[in-house]
């Protein structure tokens, strides 16, 4: 019966998108006393943060991009070239993030999604616990999202 009073679509629509997200944070912050005290500080934004390794010819070695929220970082993507695999790499880029999130934007926690037969364990190495286990996504891979308390 619903469905008869309304006019239901299935569009891209980038402002309707955005109307959305705001009334969606409007119902959050006055619901969340936490999500209400963010509002108008700096706090509120997601703010980027990227490490680079660039070779000796200044071509792309590895790299971290992620941004931080409130007092967390999230890392979106964390990628180092086959030929500088098991260099220790990806564990500096990590690390570096994780300084920088830590000692420049006062982050507490960091937090990321991966693939069964991406990083798991490389993760686990560092300091950071499966919180989240995804079977079939998508089907017939397993997603985990793990987090780590910064110290």
């Amino acid at each position: 019966m619903v469905c008869r009073m309304f006019r239901i679509e299935a569009e891209v629509d980038r402002g309707r998108r955005d109307l959305l997200r705001s009334r969606l944070r409007d119902t959050n912050t006055s619901a969340s006393p936490v999500l209400a005290a963010l509002r108008g500080t700096p706090g509120e934004r997601e703010v980027p943060l990227h490490v680079w390794a660039l070779d000796a010819a200044g071509g792309l070695a590895g790299g971290l991009v992620g941004h931080t929220w409130t007092t967390w970082l999230h890392v979106t993507y964390l990628w180092v070239d086959p030929r500088h695999r098991g260099t220790g790499l990806g564990t500096h880029l990590l690390a570096r993030a994780e300084h920088l999130a830590r000692t420049d934007r006062g982050c507490t926690g960091a937090r990321l999604e991966t693939w069964d037969f991406q990083a798991p364990g490389f993760y686990r190495k560092q300091g950071y616990e499966v919180v989240c286990v995804i079977p079939d996504y998508p089907p017939g891979i397993t997603e985990y999202t793990l987090t780590k308390r910064l110290g």
